[in-house]
């Protein structure tokens, strides 16, 4: 499985790395990185796309037919930053990767993330931050990281309260599920 894994992020750093250059040598870096997202939110949102995407049973051609189907409705063609994602996503789609999708639009992200100085942080917390706490929050990690912040938030209500906040290797947890962890295994030491 490691091994598989290792492959699939090989191949989305490729194919990330391509599509990077092309949009930098276009000056369209931002545009093609929303225009993605804009690409992953659909399949998110639509069963059969998502198993289009996926799935390995449908062939080269059946995917690339759907794919361009779904790029001319999306508006996916010229010369500006949506032609470069349509034209990206027909090649995928022609060389059988669109397994990879996700994974080249998340290296394609870091790889533009890092292109404008920002370094993503990954906040989980058991409810939605209200706007205000993020920009405090915001504010307190660019002082930290010397940096550009991007926030990638995950609400798992399973933490009970507090954060759990991983900037690169460095994680901090002061969620309550860890403290009451710690308190558990505190007190079986000492009974």
């Amino acid at each position: 499985m490691a091994q598989t894994s290792s492959l699939l992020s090989a191949v989305a750093q490729r194919y990330a790395g391509s599509l990077f250059d092309l949009a930098c040598a276009a000056g369209q870096v931002d545009a093609v990185e929303k225009e993605l997202i804009k690409f992953a939110e659909l399949y998110k949102q639509n069963t059969d796309l998502a198993r289009l995407i996926a799935s390995p049973v449908f062939s080269a051609q059946d995917q690339l037919k759907a794919i361009e189907a779904v790029a001319e409705i999306l508006g996916l063609k010229g010369k500006s930053a949506k032609g470069l994602v349509g034209n990206f996503l027909k090649v995928v789609a022609s060389n059988r990767r669109l397994f990879s999708l996700p994974s080249i639009i998340d290296a394609y992200s870091r790889l533009a993330s890092r292109s404008r100085g920002e370094v993503t942080v990954e906040i989980t917390s058991a409810t939605k931050l209200l706007e205000a706490q993020e920009k405090q929050l915001v504010a307190a990690l660019k002082v930290a990281a010397n940096k550009q912040i991007k926030l990638n938030m995950i609400v798992d209500p399973a933490i009970l309260g507090g954060l759990i906040v991983r900037l690169g290797s460095r994680q901090i947890d002061t969620s309550l599920s860890t403290k009451l962890s710690s308190l558990k295994l505190a007190l079986k030491e000492v009974g």
